[in-house]
């Protein structure tokens, strides 16, 4: 059976000692957010997690969601475990408490749905759509709609979904064919078909908010005719109770590899009556503001899976009797030995954890970024915090949830034979997280983003927020011989990212192709840099707090010297196949395929 326990400890360190702790706790709003508070909010977060939500896991995957003329029910269980989510304020953790949120940081409620992910991915989904369409809602919607639908939303009376994907158009927004008229009462008529929708449709809440994306009839062609529409299932009077169901169904919902108990729905719009968010024909810059909350979330599900499966493998390798040691025998008064002797499962775990381990920082420090971005009262830090959070969303996105998918698979190939069968749950874990690489924008796609938009952007702005920093951390740290193992390595990888942005940066101007064939590994040697840096300040920490909890600092230390050693050597290859540029591979004749 699989096994999880909060890593509170981890999480701990990432947020205590790793970042400042105060410079939160300074902002705006923040002030009686203490450690000791932050320590509390994640200890019963954990216990929730583990006690309500980690055993439906897997009773949820096998039983799925059902559908029945119209209507969607929940796997046994869900729906009483959201009602005591939503009873316990957990997804309100970081809503405006004008609308009945707790007002509290986005780096809490981050290492919060880490938590949940871990214990149970399909659950965390439902909640997480909400946050993404409140999100949405608080920055582009008009007063009243805030006032009659965020309250509601914030306590998880209402749910939320993201309306964007069509039969005919997926990652291309401008094929939209979803149609919007307008009423004399202000309102619109929305009628069209969306697909792959999650949480469309359920038994969880009693109102679920759809922000769906159509074009008006006079609307100019393309991704700029495209507007943003809310539109209920149940419409809401003027009082704010519950009117007649809205022109809103579920066609059907999809059976798919993983996440078996969120509900992915094709949901079909019949003049349903719906609302505009923002401007007309500038829909995508209110979604956009959803969708990077949920590329930032979907990199948290990443991982939560890789954690819970480094779990798993951990606790087996450990009970597992197979085989003796290599140096001689180690468990004498045993048949054989545990996994944990031989050097390619240690391989392994150690991977799975240099990989979680580093996300977690990462996320951790773009959701800090995030909370300064929203609280700081200088203008110049919020800007810096903006592009920071803007650069690294496509490598939360991607990296994350590659990782998470490897992750996975090393869990699963540590158990052998048991982890390909469900009795330990690792399979699951497999299935699961191989979703999170397609949806909210296919890896490639956030690759794409990174090296077309984010690295131009205001003439290379946003990447000085990850380059200076860097720069200054490795020069500060040229006289600290003790540091030398990790400095070095790290210098040369992060030159290897400077030379490789100029050369896309060149190329793209020249021929985009080169650039486009060389985004993804771009991508990956950035990411690869950036838990470099990450883990040499883990291990600077580390090496100072040694003598105060000697097993977890010397156990810190080990596992950035293992990154050191066997991830970030990856930078050469990544380096060289950037480099490469196409090399014929967009001359290969499109009928040779």
């Amino acid at each position: 059976m699989a096994s999880y326990k909060t890593p509170l400890r981890d999480m701990h360190f990432v947020y205590n000692e790793l970042f400042d702790a105060e410079a939160i706790q300074a902002l705006p709003g923040c002030e009686e957010v203490t450690p000791d508070l932050v320590d509390a909010i994640l200890e019963e977060a954990g216990r929730f997690c583990e006690e309500r939500l980690f055993p439906l896991n897997r009773s949820g995957d096998e039983e799925g969601c059902h559908f029945d003329k119209g209507e969607v029910t929940t796997p046994a269980g869900l729906k009483e475990a959201y009602h005591d989510f939503n009873e316990m304020g957990w997804g309100a953790l970081a809503a405006d408490p004008e609308y009945g949120g707790q007002g509290l940081p986005n780096a809490i409620s981050m290492l919060v749905e880490e938590i949940m992910c871990s214990t149970n991915f399909a659950f965390g989904l439902y909640p997480g759509l909400t946050h993404g369409a409140y999100n949405a809602l608080a920055a582009r919607a008009s007063d009243e709609l805030k006032e009659k639908f965020l309250p509601n939303m914030v306590t998880g009376r209402w749910s939320g979904s993201m309306c964007l994907t069509e039969p005919q158009c997926g990652t291309d927004l401008g094929l939209v064919r979803t149609k919007a008229e307008a009423q004399e009462d202000g309102s619109y008529r929305i009628t069209g078909t969306k697909m792959f929708i999650t949480a469309g449709e359920h038994d969880l809440t009693e109102n679920i908010i759809h922000l769906v994306l159509a074009r008006t009839p006079d609307a100019p062609k393309g991704i700029k005719g495209i507007s943003l529409f809310l539109v209920p299932k149940v419409r809401v009077n003027s009082d704010g109770s519950l009117g007649e169901r809205n022109g809103v169904s579920c066609g059907s919902i999809e059976h798919k590899m993983g996440i078996n108990a969120s509900a992915t729905c094709v949901m079909n719009f019949d003049e349903a009556e719906g609302f505009l968010v923002g401007r007309l024909n500038k829909g995508m810059e209110a979604m956009f503001i959803m969708m990077n909350t949920e590329r930032l979330a979907v990199g948290i599900q990443g991982l939560g899976i890789g954690e819970a499966s480094y779990q798993g493998a951990v606790a087996y390798a450990r009970e597992r009797l197979q085989g003796r040691a290599l140096t001689g025998v180690k468990s004498p008064d045993k048949m054989a030995d545990s996994l944990l002797v031989h050097p390619d499962v240690r391989r392994m775990l150690l991977t799975q954890r240099a990989y979680v381990e580093g996300n977690r920082a990462l996320a951790v420090w773009v959701a800090s970024e995030l909370d300064h971005a929203k609280r700081n009262p200088d203008r110049k830090r919020r800007q810096q915090a903006e592009d920071f959070v803007a650069l690294m969303t496509p490598i939360v996105k991607a990296f994350m949830t590659d990782t998470g998918s490897e992750v996975a698979n090393l869990g699963m190939q540590v158990l052998g034979g048991h982890g390909y069968i469900r009795e330990h749950g690792m399979e699951q874990y497999v299935r699961d997280a191989r979703i999170a690489q397609i949806y909210e924008g296919t890896n490639g796609i956030q690759a794409m983003d990174l090296v077309g938009r984010k690295l131009p952007a205001h003439m290379g702005r946003y990447l000085r927020r990850f380059f200076h920093p860097v720069r200054d951390y490795l020069e500060s740290k040229e006289h600290d011989f003790s540091q030398h193992r990790f400095l070095m390595p790290l210098a040369k990888a992060f030159g290897r990212l400077q030379k490789a942005t100029a050369f896309i940066a060149q190329k793209g101007m020249g021929n985009p192709d080169e650039a486009g064939a060389a985004a993804a590994d771009y991508l990956r040697l950035f990411a690869v840099v950036t838990l470099g840096y990450l883990w040499m300040r883990m291990a600077d920490v580390a090496k100072q707090q040694l003598e105060q909890d000697p097993l977890f600092y010397q156990a810190k230390l080990d596992t950035a010297r293992f990154y050191f050693e066997r991830i970030l050597p990856q930078s050469g290859a990544l380096f060289a196949n950037i480099m490469a540029g196409s090399k014929g591979m967009m001359q290969f004749n499109d009928e040779a395929f």
